[in-house]
């Protein structure tokens, strides 16, 4: 069991406070995995390590993404002095709009406050040319599109990213991680290992942590051969190897690695394949403003005939349709598959 004692050497330095901006459709777990941590250090210590400060562009409630409305402290006009500031990101990325959060993150930052994003909040630091040529992460799902949009920010698949006075997160559960990091190298690992220990959270992740489970968990499946052929695959969207090509490679028979897909998978390599490109394809509809030719091409398609067709086959809409119903939906439109029976 961890038990944080204090150094009698250590000097009270005073509270460091951390503003959130919560933007609309903010995700509550990772803001809440950001928060209670903080609270927690106060609590352990008995003492006031950190003040939080909750902004909104406004000054008025933000709904979170299952349409809990929080409270905020202040607007962005009002704002009092800060250490650093999170930006809380939308689901889904909200692609347009916030300039006047945007010249603000860029006031903040010319007075030397430090930056962090939380889950999509990285994006929109990114797009104020905030993380130019600083390591920054993103939620996996949106890391392809922040490469292709941003190309100056150096994109890790990390959990979290601690660069200077850069603080990058993908969201989730990450979002405590960390928040320990942070508050272990300002008051010491014994803190963070014994907030850890109140929220039953069984170890703190390190920054190089990858985000996503591994692969044989994802697909469930153990068969060193079948995992390394289905890693080929992930790695090659934009160029597809054929068959024999991923049976060369992984060192097998094509009709070995056939048996494999289908006693593993229950599919034959090209379907799974072929399901890998239209599932990345749909990810960049959605997330991204690539041409619908250029989204084809980058998941392998020779031609937009050839992408739209296989598309259709699989979603049951064209790749044009697709896009057509993933609107930037305002906060009270955006159910985000929240409760029907909550209302903000």
């Amino acid at each position: 069991m961890a038990i944080w004692k204090q150094s009698p050497q250590e000097k009270k330095t005073g509270p460091k406070r951390f503003g959130f901006l919560l933007l609309p459709n903010f995700s509550l777990i990772a803001f809440s995995s950001a928060i209670e941590p903080l609270r927690m250090a106060n609590w352990v210590t008995g003492d006031e390590c950190y003040e939080t400060v909750l902004v909104s562009h406004d000054g008025e409630a933000v709904a979170s993404s299952f349409g809990v409305e929080i409270l905020v402290d202040c607007s962005l006009s009002d704002i009092p002095v800060l250490d650093a500031v999170f930006v809380c990101g939308a689901s889904p990325i909200a692609r347009t709009g916030n300039e006047a959060v945007i010249g603000w993150l860029r006031r903040q930052n010319r007075a030397s406050i430090a930056l962090g994003g939380i889950g999509t909040g990285s994006y929109l630091l990114a797009r104020a040319g905030l993380l130019n040529n600083y390591r920054a992460t993103i939620h996996w799902w949106d890391i392809a599109s922040l490469k292709d949009e941003f190309p100056n920010t150096l994109v890790t698949n990390n959990l979290f990213e601690i660069d200077g006075a850069r603080y990058t997160c993908s969201g989730g559960t990450a979002a405590m991680d960390m928040m320990l990091f942070l508050i272990g190298k300002e008051h010491g690992m014994d803190l963070a290992a014994s907030i850890s220990e109140q929220f039953v959270y069984e170890r703190m992740r390190s920054s190089e942590e990858q985000q996503r489970i591994p692969l044989k968990a994802r697909i469930g499946a153990s068969q060193p051969k079948l995992i390394e052929a289905v890693t080929l695959m992930e790695m090659n969207i934009e160029e597809p190897l054929s068959t024999d090509d991923l049976a060369h490679h992984v060192g097998i028979s094509r009709r070995h690695l056939e048996r494999l897909f289908k006693k593993h998978l229950q599919t034959v390599p090209s379907k799974y394949y072929l399901d890998l490109r239209l599932e990345h394809a749909r990810q960049l509809l959605r997330q991204s403003d690539k041409t619908i030719l250029q989204i084809g091409l980058a998941c392998g398609f020779s031609s937009a005939s050839y992408f739209s067709t296989a598309y259709r086959n699989h979603y049951g809409l064209t790749p044009r349709e697709e896009r057509k119903r993933e609107p930037e939906l305002s906060p009270d439109q955006n159910t985000m598959g929240r409760s029907v029976l909550i209302r903000p």
